[in-house]
């Protein structure tokens, strides 16, 4: 099932409000290069997990690891903080019940969301804006989307 998702149409919750374009004249690789230092690095992973522990009070998930180490439905909540602070693991967050997956990976200052329904898409940005952060429909996910 998590390979047929992550195949299908896509969001991201993000630092940036939208995709920076090619042509850009501004400093985009400095600032990524900026963001990507670990201890702002560890404020982005915060306002994941904090999102992430709170999808969970109105969800149901599975979270697992892709070398297959962790597969947990509903961690206890120090647990999935762990994982994302500490331990930094890549996570496949599979929404049984929604058909849908969020992919953490701990070098990345994104999320990804596959398949979101509505519902689940709204909340999702709801909580993303309170932490900071943006939810969009990057360029390439509505080209996927556009052919089918």
């Amino acid at each position: 099932m998590t390979e047929e998702l992550l195949e299908k149409s896509y969001w991201v919750v993000d630092i940036l409000p939208d995709q920076v374009p090619e042509d850009s004249p501004g400093r985009y690789f400095a600032v990524e290069a900026y963001y990507l230092q670990p201890f702002r690095m560890a404020v982005i992973h915060r306002r994941f997990t904090d999102i992430l522990l709170k999808l969970n009070c109105y969800y149901d998930f599975r979270i697992s690891t892709p070398d297959g180490d962790t597969d947990v439905l509903n961690p206890d909540p120090d647990l999935l903080d762990a994982w994302i602070n500490e331990e930094q693991k890549d996570l496949c967050i599979l929404f049984p019940g929604e058909d849908a997956l969020i992919t953490l990976n701990h070098d990345d200052i994104y999320m990804t969301i596959y398949h979101p329904p509505e519902a689940l898409l709204k909340r999702i940005g709801r909580l993303a804006s309170a932490e900071g952060m943006f939810l969009r429909r990057p360029e390439r996910s509505q080209e996927m989307k556009d052919r089918g």
